[in-house]
C-alpha cells in the first residue's frame, strides 16, 4: 500500500527505554516504508530519547509551556489542547495516533471537529494503570470518538469495549524482530559480569524492565533470597533500572533494602542499567524471569522467547498467557502463586538443563507468530479505509 506522501503523527510522552516506545519506533518505520511521512512528537526533549530514531521519520518536541501555563496546572488543559490543534493544522496531519493514555486523549481533542482520524492504542492493562480521576473522566468522554483502537490483546480489547464504548477495534499484538536489534549502549555481559566478580559459568536469572513495582522486582529478590542458599553461585540481574529516580524513589536502593537480612548477597544482585544489546544478556542467562503485577504486552517476554530463553512469568494482566504455552514452551505461574511455589519452580528449573533447553527452544515459535510482516500487513489495512472514508473517525 502507498499513501501518496499523507502525513501521519505519532505522539506519546517519550522516546525512554521502554516497550511502548520501540513500538512506536517500529510503526513509525512501518509507516514510512509505506509511503507516509511519520512525524513522531513527543511531550519530553530529545534529552530523554533513549532509541535511535528510524530514517525518514521527522523527530518533533512538543513547546514547553509558558510560564502562565505552569501556573495555572491543570486548568491549562484546554490552551494546551488549543495548541497542539494549531499544530496538527500547521502540519497538515492526515492521521493522529496517540500512544499510550494521556498523550491519547489530548490528541482526541485535538482532532475534535477538524477531519483527522484519530487512532489510540492503550499499552497497558486500564484497571492495573492509574491515571487519575479528572484522566480518567475525560478518557471515558473521548475514547468513543477514536477512529480505531490498536489493542495488543482481547482482554484489553473487552475491557475497552465494556467500560469506555470503544468498540471499534484492532488486535494487533507486538511484532518481535529477530535477530533482535542492537544499538548503543552496548554492554559485553561476560565483561560486566566479570568486573563485578561473577565467573563465566555462573548461573544468572535475568529480569528486564524500568518500572520496579509494576514488574514485581521487589518479589523476584524475595525468590532470589530463598534460592541463593541453594545455588552458591546464583547471580540475579535487573536490566533496565538505572541510577536516576523514579516517582521520587531510588528503585536500586529500595531493591537491595530487600536483602537487608543478606547482606552479603547484595554482591549478587546487579544492575547493569539501560543497555541497546539485550539479545546478549539473554543469551547469558539460564532462566529469563517475568515477575510482573501486570502488563499491555510484555514486549522484553516477547523478546526473551525469541532469543530462545527458558522463560517463567507470571500469568499477570494481561499479555503473558497469549505468549506462554504452559509446560510447552515455558512456565506460566497463577499470578497469586506463593512465593515458596515461585521458588521451588525456578530451583528445579535450575537443576534441570534438559527443561530449560526445551523450553528454549519451543519459545522461538514466537519468531514466526509475531512476525513483523504479517502485523505490518494488518496496520496498514486497517488505517487506509479511515482516510477514504470521511465519516469514518474524523472528530465530529
Amino acid at each position: 500500500m502507498t499513501s501518496n506522501g499523507r502525513r501521519v503523527v505519532l505522539y506519546i510522552d517519550s522516546l525512554k527505554l521502554g516497550g511502548a516506545e520501540r513500538v512506536t519506533l517500529t510503526w513509525a518505520q512501518w509507516l514510512q516504508s509505506a509511503g507516509w511521512q511519520p512525524l513522531l512528537l513527543t511531550r519530553k526533549p530529545r534529552s530523554w530519547d533513549f532509541y535511535p530514531i528510524p530514517v525518514g521519520v521527522i523527530r518533533v518536541v512538543e513547546p514547553a509551556d509558558a510560564d502562565w501555563m505552569q501556573t495555572l496546572g491543570a486548568l491549562a488543559f484546554p490552551f494546551r489542547i488549543r495548541r497542539l490543534r494549531h499544530w496538527l493544522q500547521q502540519e497538515r496531519v492526515d492521521l493522529a495516533i496517540g500512544i499510550t493514555s494521556l498523550p491519547a486523549i489530548k490528541l482526541l481533542f485535538a482532532c475534535r471537529g477538524l477531519g483527522v482520524p484519530c487512532v489510540v492504542s492503550e499499552r497497558n492493562f486500564p484497571p492495573l494503570k492509574r491515571i487519575g480521576p479528572i484522566w480518567s473522566a475525560l478518557r471515558r468522554l473521548s475514547y468513543p470518538w477514536a477512529a480505531l483502537h490498536l489493542v495488543q490483546t482481547r482482554a484489553v480489547g473487552q475491557w475497552l469495549t465494556q467500560h469506555l464504548h470503544a468498540r471499534r477495534q484492532l488486535l494487533l499484538p507486538n511484532p518481535v524482530q529477530w535477530p533482535l536489534p542492537a544499538f548503543h549502549p552496548q554492554l559485553d555481559p561476560e565483561q560486566w559480569l566479570a568486573a563485578a566478580g561473577v565467573r563465566s559459568d555462573d548461573p544468572v536469572l535475568l529480569a528486564v524492565g524500568t518500572k520496579a513495582e509494576q514488574k514485581g522486582f521487589d518479589r523476584l529478590v524475595r525468590w532470589f533470597g530463598e534460592l541463593a542458599p541453594r545455588h552458591p553461585r546464583l547471580q540475579l540481574v535487573i536490566v533496565g533500572l538505572d541510577e536516576q529516580p523514579y516517582h521520587g524513589r531510588d528503585q536500586q536502593a529500595d531493591l537491595l533494602a530487600g536483602l537487608r537480612d543478606q547482606p552479603e548477597l547484595r554482591f549478587r544482585l546487579h544492575f547493569p542499567g539501560r543497555v541497546g544489546n539485550l539479545a546478549a544478556w539473554y543469551a547469558r542467562s539460564q532462566i529469563f524471569v517475568l515477575s510482573s503485577r501486570y502488563e499491555g504486552f510484555p514486549n522484553v517476554l516477547l523478546e526473551a522467547m525469541a532469543a530462545g530463553c527458558c522463560c517463567v512469568a507470571a500469568d499477570c494482566p494481561q499479555g503473558p498467557a497469549d505468549l506462554v504455552d504452559n509446560g510447552v514452551n515455558g512456565v506460566l505461574m497463577p499470578l497469586e502463586t506463593e512465593d515458596q511455589t515461585w521458588v521451588e519452580q525456578l530451583d528445579r528449573l535450575l537443576r534441570e538443563r534438559a527443561s530449560r533447553v526445551r523450553f528454549g527452544a519451543a519459545a522461538t515459535g514466537v519468531r514466526e507468530r509475531y512476525a513483523p510482516t504479517r502485523l505490518r500487513r494488518s496496520l496498514m489495512e486497517a488505517l487506509e479505509p479511515l482516510l477514504s472514508n470521511p465519516m469514518d473517525g474524523r472528530g465530529g
